[in-house]
């Protein structure tokens, strides 16, 4: 679902002059929580499945949800658990960077204020000297999690900047129905960014109608030329999962902080099935990537076993 331009930056400029107040929320108008696009059946419904038996599903994710094209709940444990997201927010960063209809061919500048200060992590853009499109910033962001990128695009799509744009962030949450989800920044390094698997599922649907993003999220590397003298900077994506034939991938996001452990979104098809897979807080750097693979054997063989009987 995608904001109008107007109403995402009316309201956005309304409160750039507001303090931030995260345990505030903001006025906004909902979506309908009945639409087919947000609205997830209770738990209590029938499971759609039958064959695929749960208790045969183990999982290292600390949360987990997998939702098929209905909304039915196939597979899930803390669902409506709030935790930090890492990453996995600049799926929420390009949808509002793509509802802003901000130029995506205009050349940004890195500056000194897209450098992480809270964790110092590396990025190969310099803050001196680095230019890209949007449309190139916005790719390696999703593509291959450069946070300087996103930085840089939050900085520069609204004239409030930084402020104004992770409010839009958290109004963008507010009509998908992502009520147990708040945005601190447009990277995922702050742990104030966090969701539930619940609202990563409605965030993951709205980010479907995006082709940009599903082309960017399931790219499998690019090539950059950032500075002056031609230099070529190479960019993979994050999920190697990508790289094994066994999967078909529509829309993808890693993460990962500390606060958050390893976490992983997905829209992908399994059995010819489409599903939605949030894996969240999974130890270890292969963790959400192996649970990624223990989920598929599971529904594989339950699906079999089922086509066996009939």
């Amino acid at each position: 679902m995608k904001t109008s331009l107007s109403a995402l930056i009316a309201a956005a400029a309304l409160l750039v002059t507001s303090p931030i107040a995260p345990e505030i929320p903001i006025a906004y108008p909902l979506a309908e929580t009945n639409s087919p696009l947000l609205s997830l059946p209770e738990e209590s419904s029938p499971h759609p499945w039958p064959s695929l038996d749960p208790r045969r599903l183990r999982l290292h994710s600390s949360a987990f949800l997998v939702v098929d094209d209905q909304g039915h709940r196939i597979a899930g444990k803390a669902v409506d658990s709030a935790q930090p997201i890492a990453s996995v927010t600049k799926l929420m960063t390009a949808m509002v960077v793509l509802d802003a209809g901000a130029d995506l061919d205009a050349t940004i500048g890195l500056d000194p204020e897209d450098r992480d200060q809270m964790r110092h992590s590396r990025s190969r853009l310099r803050v001196e000297g680095a230019r890209l499109s949007r449309r190139e910033l916005l790719l390696i962001a999703l593509m291959s999690s450069e946070n300087r990128a996103a930085a840089a695009l939050g900085r520069t799509t609204f004239p409030g900047g930084t402020t104004t744009f992770v409010r839009a962030m958290n109004l963008k949450a507010q009509e998908l129905g992502m009520r147990n989800s708040r945005f601190a920044d447009p990277t995922g390094l702050d742990a104030g960014n966090v969701s539930t698997a619940e609202d990563l599922v409605r965030m993951a649907r709205a980010a479907m109608g995006y082709a940009f993003i599903r082309e960017a999220t399931t790219s499998a590397s690019t090539e950059v030329q950032p500075y002056p003298d031609g230099r070529v900077l190479a960019y993979r994506n994050t999920n190697r999962l990508l790289a094994n034939d066994r999967w078909n991938i529509e829309l993808s996001k890693t993460g990962f902080i500390n606060e958050a452990g390893h976490c992983l979104l997905m829209r992908a098809v399994i059995a010819e099935r489409p599903l939605f897979i949030v894996l969240l807080n999974s130890a270890g750097k292969l963790g959400t990537f192996g649970d990624s693979n223990r989920l598929r054997d599971w529904i594989q063989t339950g699906l079999r076993s089922e086509r066996q009987r009939g």
